[in-house]
């Protein structure tokens, strides 16, 4: 019995261990109706799983990770689900993952590639997006739902 719960220990917090390839500290400043932040975050990336770490005043205030589900302090949900209670429904289910890591939303509609990056313009009945990747600065506003996202690398 011993041994038994010895291995479902290991097995389990094994499982919870994640190894993130990429750790970059950013400024990040985000403006949701259910969510408002302006600090420095950590950014932590695997093939798998995306980690934002929010710190307010040194402290870890939330943490929103990414995989088939995003979860934050208050549980998981599905991606559109997240969409719905923190940013707009009509956002296709890949934006968060997409804006944190710099790529095209949208699956790529109206990219424009710019010396530095790209940029993306959409607009339709339900959003008015601008969407700028540079080398050291991610910024996407959707002017119709009152949505920033802002996300600078720290010099």
């Amino acid at each position: 019995m011993k041994y038994l719960l010895i291995a479902f220990a290991l097995m389990f917090t094994a499982c919870s261990i994640k190894n993130y390839e990429v750790t970059q500290t950013k400024i990040i400043i985000i403006k949701s109706p259910k969510l408002k932040f302006a600090d420095v975050g950590y950014l932590r990336n695997s093939d798998k799983s995306i980690e934002l770490e929010l710190f307010a005043a040194g402290k870890a205030i939330e943490k929103i990770t990414i995989n088939h589900l995003i979860c934050t302090s208050e549980g998981c949900m599905t991606k559109g689900g997240f969409n719905k209670d923190y940013l707009h429904d009509s956002y296709p289910s890949g934006i968060l993952q997409n804006i944190l890591l710099g790529l095209p939303i949208y699956d790529g509609k109206n990219r424009v590639q710019t010396a530095e990056g790209f940029e993306q313009k959409i607009e339709d009945e339900n959003v008015n997006i601008t969407y700028r990747v540079s080398s050291n600065v991610t910024f996407f506003k959707d002017s119709n739902n009152k949505i920033i996202f802002k996300i600078k690398d720290i010099k």
